[in-house]
């Protein structure tokens, strides 16, 4: 069984479909490119599909018509998306787009003049106008009948609760604000009735996701809590299923958040994915995010303190616009002292309208690409002693598949597609997908666990 080392974002979804269509009914197949945001947009888009009748195809041969909701973050992103319609294309020929990339329709149109619609993200009714002009609907309300938790791309046991759209920083490298907008929190009632359907269907670990987590329902006027994520995050985790937070960004109220991991017990997850970025005070300001590094480290060790077994995952980027040697040594060293439990990194390409193309003294690619695995190289290194401590410990694991090699499991500091796994290569035939079960670890790699159930 092979390992599995972390990668920066799960690139390709598709459908998982077990049902048959029925005889005469229209088929839809789909492709999502690109964050967890993107595929909860693309389960949005099929649930309301399932609803109007349609079937949900897992290829393009049986499908009338196909979907490609894509990535438009880094210009490599969008290759991958323009390859994707490509394929869809050309396997397919009736090929709507939408997503990210969809916010520059002349972009796809110049390289597939062929596709039938261009949208841009989240614009779900112009998708099933699209749709419906392609592939008329032909439902049958006796038989079309739409699971309660709706259509989901990922596997039954666990599921991505998108609790906002948008966000409110302007960092010069990102352009996810002009293409989603500002921050737009969802009722609170809404999140926790769909998390409740979820867990009525079988979810047992539900992952938060949105562009700034910590900054939920700060967007309402008049609310009468001044973080509603501290509530949110309370109230998740008593509906029975593990809780698990992304895109946490550091600010001081995450101070009261990490005490609920510990008085919540099972149901909110000692995890934290943060995105910090880099280290150094100049690169921080250059990207215009927060700069303060130092009080960073220090927001670490309180939340260490309040919760010791707290898992820390981030993302950095290497080669930024003006990054010295001086200024990723710095990072490296922060590195050191942070002692992140998981961590990825991605090498600074420019974005289309990203303000940071503007900057001077671009780093060359070869520089960039000798500080990637200089950063990647001291991130393992953390990654396999922190791993190595856990042999001979017992601790809880989600199995997430089996095979018959063994059973691919997480523990509660791992998310899927981003983090490592824990293998079970012995007594593992009775377990299925979705498990929950204590195991005691008995070996460690850099970034993966193997052990036995107990």
């Amino acid at each position: 069984m092979s390992a599995n080392p972390p990668d920066l974002r799960p690139d390709l979804a598709r459908a998982r479909v077990t049902e048959e269509a029925r005889p005469g009914q229209p088929r839809i197949g789909m492709v999502s490119l690109g964050c967890p945001k993107a595929l909860v947009d693309s389960e949005r888009i099929l649930t309301r599909l399932r609803a109007e009748g349609y079937a949900i195809s897992p290829d393009y041969a049986g499908a009338e018509a196909v979907i490609v909701n894509t990535c438009g973050f880094l210009d490599s992103a969008k290759a991958e998306s323009l390859e994707a319609i490509g394929e869809a294309l050309e396997a397919n020929g009736k090929v709507i787009v939408t997503g990210c990339l969809g916010a520059e329709p002349d972009y796809i149109t110049g390289a597939h003049p062929k596709v039938l619609a261009v949208t841009g993200p989240h614009q779900y009714e112009q998708v099933l106008d699209a749709v419906h002009s392609a592939v008329p609907p032909d439902p049958d309300p006796f038989v079309d009948l739409l699971p309660p938790q709706g259509v989901k791309l990922t596997p039954r046991h666990y599921s991505y609760l998108k609790i906002s759209e948008g966000c409110n920083h302007a960092c010069k490298f990102c352009i996810i604000p002009d293409m989603r907008g500002k921050l737009q929190s969802r009722p609170a009632r809404a999140i926790l009735r769909e998390a409740e359907k979820l867990v009525e269907a079988g979810v047992k670990e539900i992952l938060v996701i949105s562009q700034d987590t910590s900054a939920y329902g700060t967007d309402w006027k008049d609310r009468e809590q001044k973080f509603p994520i501290l509530d949110l995050s309370r109230d998740l985790s008593t509906i029975g299923a593990r809780i698990r937070l992304h895109y946490v960004y550091p600010y001081p109220h995450v101070r009261d958040l990490v005490p609920l991991m510990a008085e919540a017990g099972p149901g909110l997850l000692p995890y934290l994915d943060v995105p910090f970025q880099h280290a150094h005070p100049d690169t921080l300001r250059r990207m215009a995010r927060p700069a303060a590094a130092s009080r960073t480290l220090e927001e670490i060790a309180a939340w260490r303190a309040a919760f010791p077994s707290l898992a820390l995952r981030s993302t950095f980027i290497v080669g930024y616009p003006g990054e010295t040697e001086a200024e990723f040594q710095t990072l490296l060293d922060w590195l050191d002292e942070a002692q992140l439990d998981r961590v990825g990194c991605f090498q600074y390409e420019n974005v289309a309208g990203a303000r940071s193309n503007a900057l001077p003294d671009h780093v060359p690619d070869e520089v960039k690409e000798e500080r990637f695995h200089r950063f990647m190289e001291k991130a393992q290194a953390i990654s396999a002693a922190k791993l190595a401590a856990k042999v001979g410990q017992r601790i809880e694991v989600i199995v997430d598949a089996v095979d018959t090699e063994g059973a691919t499991c997480r523990t509660r500091a791992d998310a899927p597609e981003i983090d490592g796994n824990l293998f079970i290569d012995e007594a593992f035939e009775t377990l299925a997908p979705g498990d929950i079960l204590t195991v005691e670890v008995e070996e460690a790699s850099e970034y993966d666990l193997w052990g036995r159930p107990v």
